[in-house]
């Protein structure tokens, strides 16, 4: 049964850091593409990073703060969260493509300033 569960969000103060894990079973993270996206309230959801084999991109707002990576090994894509604003929070969501999306459950992640 392909499973995608994640964890490490919280509150955390202005200038602060937290990493996100996305753990797959049933799904080999190696040949899929991980995204991260997030949703404050009263916005859409956004697309913030995603990382496909050893390219990474991300989006102009979280640029050389936050990082995407993988490990294989153990099946779980992170996102290192550092240098937090008030305006980072938002539920954030995982996402790994393959013959079809699967979603992460979403986790809280809340600035204080």
């Amino acid at each position: 049964q392909q499973q995608v569960v994640e964890s490490g969000g919280g509150l955390v103060q202005h200038g602060g850091s937290l990493r996100l894990s996305c753990a797959a079973s049933g799904l080999p993270l190696n040949y899929y593409v991980i995204g991260w996206f997030r949703q404050a309230p009263g916005n859409e959801r956004e697309g913030i990073s995603c990382i496909s084999g050893g390219s990474t991109n991300y989006a102009d707002s979280v640029k050389g703060r936050f990082t995407i990576s993988r490990d294989n090994a153990k099946n779980t894509g992170y996102l290192q969260m550092n240098s937090l604003k008030p305006e980072d929070t938002a539920v954030y969501y995982c996402r790994i493509r393959g013959e079809r999306d699967y979603w992460g459950q979403g986790n809280q992640v809340t600035v204080s300033s």
